[in-house]
């Protein structure tokens, strides 16, 4: 069958280095580190102390006070992305068919917040379950997706996709596959997640998996260097209309980007930790090049997961080595996490913006906070260390992988 083309026709951002799109955009080709001390709660006793929050926000702002109290907080990201997003897109829902319309959006965790303060609450009482009545609709992971299309009246496929930190990309990939089978002609489509709380801070930290730099936490995210010691906890949200060709085409829509490819794949190894040999970061790169029909040479940049851990880094490097060969070294490769902290679920969502706004702009976003080389990296790989750098982008791939060895790669074409 001939499949459909899918092109972005609207975004929105809210980031710890920006909280909207075009401030996120500005911050990314200027390295600005999204880190601080943490102020959602107390945090002096944690072992991490700091993350990358959204800064200045406040729910009030965009929704009226009673809707936003129905909400956690990563619904609330999720709802003020995509107002923006769809404002951008200027569909008009009158004109377009609700019932081919839909949301498919991404969340690693959900209502993490909620969950907290409810049985936080409960177990400091005399043990009557006292409850919000809105504790289950806040908490679950797929509610800010019903609240999406609610707003909108998108009658078409609606969930959320919960793959760990490959959630959003994961997200992307099933509208981009439901529109270009014809089963839709528009998809609001991205992530969110809101885990800066204490349960997150220290479940992370339980782990060992959040960098405890303290002292330091703009420099704290630093991937591919010698003494990175973990990610930085991030939050927010990034929203992306996604829309058959023709019909962006017909009403005269302006078009960021052409998503050509995705790929999914397994580690099938551990729990938390990556393949050490980046098995199935290699298959799902692999599987992205073959949905979109490109040869490795065509990519001309990789936004990578490269969430600063010892393992990951080295893992998808190899990756990349062992799919594109010499063409490795041609690449541009960058982590903005090194900027944004790691999003979770929300991840691949702003990441995808991250890889559109290169296209359009022929900028690389740097990989931040450089400071030492690591002797298990490829030193001839471009890592587009601590500066931006201009080239001519023609195609992007973005990865992200999640715990429990989930793999997601995107990829975007520049649209002429």
């Amino acid at each position: 069958m001939n499949l459909k083309r899918v092109v972005v026709t609207g975004i929105g951002a809210l980031t710890p280095i920006g909280n909207n799109a075009a401030d996120f955009r500005r911050a990314l080709a200027t390295g600005v580190s999204g880190a601080a001390p943490i102020t959602h709660f107390d945090a002096s006793l944690f072992k991490t102390q700091f993350a990358c929050e959204v800064k200045n926000f406040n729910p009030d702002d965009h929704m009226d006070r009673k809707e936003a109290r129905k909400m956690d907080p990563f619904t609330q990201y999720a709802m003020v992305t995509v107002e923006e997003a769809m404002n951008d897109s200027g569909l008009n829902l009158e004109k377009i068919n609700l019932a081919r319309a839909g949301v498919i959006w991404g969340s690693g965790i959900g209502g993490l917040r909620t969950f907290q303060d409810e049985v936080t609450s409960f177990s400091q009482g005399d043990g009557t379950p006292r409850f919000n009545p809105f504790f289950i609709p806040k908490m679950i992971a797929d509610i800010s997706a019903g609240f999406i299309s609610i707003k909108y009246g998108f009658r078409g496929p609606n969930f959320v996709t919960v793959s760990a930190c490959a959630s959003a990309t994961n997200a992307l990939i099933d509208a981009f596959n439901y529109i270009r089978l014809g089963k839709a002609d528009i998809f609001i489509s991205g992530g969110s997640e809101a885990a800066v709380t204490e349960a997150g801070i220290g479940g992370f930290n339980a782990m060992k998996a959040l960098s405890q730099r303290n002292e330091s936490p703009e420099t704290a995210s630093r991937p591919f260097d010698k003494d990175r010691d973990g990610f930085v906890l991030g939050e927010g949200a990034g929203a992306l209309i996604l829309e058959e060709y023709e019909h962006a085409v017909a009403r005269g829509a302006k078009i960021y980007a052409e998503i050509v490819g995705g790929g999914m794949s397994a580690d099938a190894y551990h729990m938390t930790a990556p393949h050490p040999e980046g098995l199935g970061a290699s298959s799902v790169m692999e599987l992205a090049l073959q949905d979109a029909g490109l040869d490795p040479n065509q990519i001309d940049y990789i936004n990578v997961h490269g969430t600063s851990t010892p393992l990951g880094d080295v893992s998808e490097t190899k990756a990349i080595q062992k799919v594109f060969g010499e063409h490795a070294y041609k690449l541009n490769i960058s982590s903005t996490k090194s900027m944004t902290g790691h999003l979770l679920g929300a991840a691949g969502a702003v990441e995808a913006l991250a890889s559109i706004f290169a296209i359009q702009d022929n900028i690389i976003p740097p990989t931040i906070n450089h400071f030492t080389d690591d002797e298990n990296l490829d030193a001839k790989l471009n890592l587009t260390f601590n500066k931006a750098q201009q080239r001519e982008v023609n195609f992007a791939l973005s990865n992200t992988f999640g715990f429990g060895g989930h793999n997601c790669s995107v990829i975007f074409k520049k649209h002429i």
